[in-house]
Formats: structure tokens, C-alpha cells, sequence
């Protein structure tokens, strides 16, 4: 495609129109699926606790999500007077605009991918690290105590929980050799002969339990939603915030779900790959696998949240850094010296 444009529009400008209309095609369905996990997430909710949930506009209640959308589309931007008023408003922004650069080198499918560069796992860590300046600059320039607070704990707790994800990681890229997210997909093919998939791999396996839960603290969700723990914090650094300002808050929340959900289908369950190496798994399209994974990942984050109970913030702390952080670097010394052994002839 971008040959095509290019012939037409020169080297040039086509090569920029051609990657415009990638990055559409990409942010557009990405908005629209957040809009709908919104609603399978408040449906899913509802039946754990046997009600019926968004049932009343549209079909289904399916238009439920785009209802409450054009609601705060319609309310007024309220700016408390003591705010930073330039801060303020730029804190959703970054917030909104982090969660949707990072899914430029997610592969969708064999070659199905915006940029496919050699340290994309690199870029996921580096551009998931920049979304904790959207969380402390709004809890820093709305000038209340309660979003400061949030802030505060925010910052820590993602720091916390990005350093058990990057000794994961580490597991991950020496087992695959490679920090390319299409290349550790391709390395889980036939494992064992017929799975496809790090999550079989018993060394890796447990790496995959602790980078779903600390997927689960890095995005604030429940139960390590202490962020917004509405007992103490009213709504924690969104507690100024109102209309497009807290919209945009709400969806950069969701695509980083999303982006977690996926990470996790990438790097332990095989990617676009089917669960088994079957030739007939593999007529149905890759993209299919990938996005029926990320549906699943969902359903199981939605499950925890609609069921388990809120942590302490010191219960929290104690879980990554006394826990996940030990057994990561652990794995990290176990994978390397398995690999020394068995793939490289015994050491140097």
C-alpha cells in the first residue's frame, strides 16, 4: 500500500499519507473497541453480581458507551480557580496520547504491524513509563489535596510494578533472544512439538502469573485500584476533572487494559498463533486469534475486578517489592543459567 500511494503522491509526502492512513486504521478501531469493552465490562460486572446491566439504549444496551460519550462531550470544562490551568488540561492529554503510541509496534499478525523495529519491547517499556507524568501532573495542578494524594501513590505504585514487569521481560528476551514482539511470537511456535505459546513453558509460565497481576497494579485496576479508592480519595487525581477532560482520563485507562491484555496474548500465549501448531487451526486469520486472546485476558481482568477485594496500599507495596521483585530476578538467573546449559553448549 505504501508503494502504491507513493507512486501517485511521491516518495515523500505518499510515505506520510500512507502511514497517516495506518495510524487510523489502528486508533480509530482501537477508539471504538474501548468504547465497547466499557460496556462488556459494566455487562460483566452486572451478571458476577446478578443484575442486568446497560440494557436500555440501543439494541442490547450496545449504544450505552456512545451515550454517556456525547454526555460529557456536552458538559462544560470546569477549571478549579487555584489549578494550573496549562497543566491541568495538558495531564489527560499525555494520559490519552501515551495508551495510543504504544500500540504502533503491537503485531496483529504475521507482518500486520505499524513498525515493526527491533526494540519494541524497548519502546513498550519507554512509552508505558511516560503515563505516570499524566497521573502526577494532574494530581500536582488541580492544587487539592485528594488528587495529590492519588498522585503520590500512583507514582509509586506504577514505578513499583514496572520493575517486576521489566525483570519478566527480561525472562522473555532471553528465551526468545530477541526484543523484537514479532520474533518472540514466531519462538513460541511448536512448543513441544504441538502448543504454541511461552504460557506452557514451565519456566515461564510463572512469569506469565506475575506479569498479569502486575498488568493489573501498572493500569490501577481492581483489586490495586488504590488510586481511586473512593473510601479515602473521593476519585483520586480525576477528582477535578469534568466533561472531555476526565473522557479522556477514562480512555486512556481502558486502552492501556487493552494494551496489557494484548502484551500478555504477545508474550506468553503465542500472539496471532493458534494454541495448537494444527494445519487446520491456522486457515482461521491470525488477527482473529490475536483479538479472541485479548477478549479473554479482558473477561479475566473484569472477572478480578468484580471480585476481589481492594488491597491495602502497605499490602500493595509488600506484593512488589517483597514478592513479585525477588521471584522475577530469580527466573531472570533461572531462565539465563537453563539456557546456558541446554542452548549454548554449557557457558563460554
Amino acid at each position: 500500500m505504501t508503494s502504491f500511494i507513493q507512486s501517485y503522491l511521491g516518495f515523500g509526502f505518499g510515505w506520510f499519507v500512507a502511514h497517516l492512513i495506518y495510524i487510523l486504521l489502528i486508533a480509530l478501531p482501537l477508539m471504538l473497541a474501548v468504547a465497547m469493552i466499557i460496556y462488556a465490562d459494566r455487562k460483566i460486572w452486572a451478571a458476577m453480581a446478578l443484575r442486568r446491566g446497560p440494557n436500555v439504549v440501543g439494541p442490547f444496551g450496545l449504544l450505552q458507551s456512545f451515550a454517556d460519550g456525547l454526555k460529557v462531550f456536552l458538559q462544560e470544562t470546569i477549571i478549579p480557580s487555584a489549578a494550573n490551568k496549562g497543566l491541568f488540561l495538558l495531564a489527560p492529554i499525555i494520559t490519552f496520547t501515551v495508551a495510543l503510541m504504544a500500540w504502533a509496534v503491537i503485531p496483529f499478525d504475521a507482518g500486520l504491524v505499524l513498525a515493526d523495529i527491533n526494540v519494541g519491547l524497548l519502546y513498550i517499556l519507554a512509552i508505558s513509563s511516560l503515563g505516570v507524568y499524566g497521573v502526577i501532573i494532574s494530581g500536582w495542578a488541580s492544587n487539592s489535596k485528594y488528587p495529590f494524594y492519588s498522585a503520590m501513590r500512583a507514582s509509586a505504585q506504577m514505578i513499583s510494578y514496572e520493575v517486576s514487569i521489566g525483570f519478566v521481560l527480561i525472562s522473555v528476551v532471553l528465551w526468545s533472544g530477541s526484543f523484537n514482539l514479532s520474533t518472540i511470537v514466531l519462538m513460541q511456535k511448536g512448543y513441544y512439538g504441538f502448543l504454541n505459546g511461552n504460557g506452557f513453558n514451565p519456566l515461564l509460565f510463572p512469569m506469565a502469573i506475575v506479569f498479569f497481576i502486575s498488568a493489573l497494579a501498572e493500569t490501577a485496576r481492581a483489586p490495586f485500584d488504590l488510586t481511586e479508592a473512593e473510601s479515602e480519595l473521593v476519585a483520586g487525581y480525576q477528582t477535578e476533572y469534568s466533561s472531555m477532560s476526565f473522557a479522556l482520563f477514562w480512555l486512556g485507562e481502558y486502552a492501556n487494559v487493552l494494551l496489557m491484555c494484548a502484551l500478555n496474548a504477545i508474550l506468553f500465549w503465542g500472539g496471532w498463533l493458534p494454541p495448537l501448531d494444527w494445519a487446520p487451526l491456522y486457515y482461521i486469520p491470525g488477527i482473529i486469534w490475536f483479538f479472541g486472546k485479548i477478549l479473554v485476558f479482558f473477561f479475566i481482568f473484569s472477572w478480578v475486578k468484580a471480585t476481589v477485594p481492594r488491597y491495602r496500599y502497605d499490602q500493595l507495596m509488600r506484593l512488589g517489592w517483597k514478592i513479585f521483585l525477588p521471584l522475577s530476578l530469580f527466573f531472570v538467573f533461572l531462565v539465563s543459567g537453563f539456557l546456558m546449559l541446554t542452548r549454548y553448549g554449557g557457558g563460554v
